[in-house]
């Protein structure tokens, strides 16, 4: 009759506005950052970052979504949002990435499927020592 509420995480974590939290966090469950944060996060839930959120730490979670200033290293396992009041500084890995007109992003970004094994990038045509691909080029060259 009752399905079993397999979540076992109920309480999310709040930084609030005008809160400065230094070292490093730890937590199973979600996170809200309104307030100040330096150092590292690690969450097994997702970390949001607020309008008012100033973030200088690494950060690695689930699932981060940004609509204040993060300065640091984001890995993501699933989804990275960058609202349009967001900023990101920094290096970000994810499964996906969504980034909203309006937001900014200075850094790098690597994207890779979860569980699937990294490509390898084939080099350009010019590189390569196959005969179709010394072929491709030189018909280029001739037009």
């Amino acid at each position: 009759m009752f399905k079993d509420n397999k979540r076992t995480l109920s309480t999310d974590t709040l930084i609030g506005q005008g809160t400065l939290a230094e070292g490093k966090i730890a937590c199973d469950a979600g996170i809200r950052i309104e307030g100040e944060c330096r150092g590292d996060i690690t969450s097994k839930a997702e970390v949001i970052v607020g309008e008012c959120g100033i973030v200088r730490a690494a950060i690695e979670a689930q699932d981060v979504t940004i609509a204040g200033a993060v300065y640091g290293d984001i890995t993501v396992r699933g989804r990275l949002v960058i609202t349009a009041t967001g900023q990101l500084h920094g290096t970000m890995q994810a499964a996906v990435l969504h980034i909203q007109e309006g937001a900014l992003f200075n850094g790098q970004s690597r994207m890779e499927r979860p569980g699937a094994a990294p490509a390898k990038p084939s080099p350009p045509e010019e590189y390569r020592t196959d005969e179709p691909a010394k072929e491709k080029v030189k018909a280029r060259q001739a037009v």
